[in-house]
């Protein structure tokens, strides 16, 4: 199982910021092939959850207050490293920050821009749908809600 931690920024060490930026490169710019800055200045904002496997980072979010990213609570950067995803870390990374959420901001409601071809995941977790389809970073999103 996933020892899961949740900090904020300040609370990071180096070497552990490190690993979770690499894991984000790793995923959303190499892996994904898509150009884009993911150290955007908003890190300094979130609560960051993270899940390790023997002392290695492979699974993050961070989670946001209403008003920071969204209207509503939101949770983004969903990262599981790739040699991972085949236990369900991802549900167990996401149901970790829905509580996170739900524990620190006092909230139930909580949007995301989910990645199109992962709306079944995010269904299966409580979210639905909103709105149009859209690009973000040249890969097709929706926008949904738990509530």
């Amino acid at each position: 199982m996933l020892d899961i931690k949740v900090k904020n920024f300040k609370e990071f060490d180096i070497e552990e910021l490190y690993n979770v930026l690499q894991l984000r490169s790793e995923i959303f710019v190499v892996e994904q092939d898509c150009v884009y800055q993911d150290i955007d200045g908003k890190d300094s904002k979130a609560i960051h959850v993270i899940g390790y496997k023997n002392n290695s980072v492979v699974a993050y979010t961070r989670i946001f207050k209403p008003g920071d990213y969204f209207d509503q609570a939101s949770i983004g950067r969903v990262a599981v490293h790739k040699d991972f995803r085949k236990f369900g870390y991802g549900k167990v990374i996401m149901q970790a920050s829905i509580d996170a959420v739900e524990e620190h901001y006092n909230t139930y409601e909580i949007k995301i821009s989910a990645q199109k071809y992962l709306t079944k995941f995010y269904t299966d977790l409580g979210f639905n749908a909103t709105g149009e389809e859209y690009l973000e970073d040249g890969i097709p999103h929706i926008a949904m809600i738990k509530k």
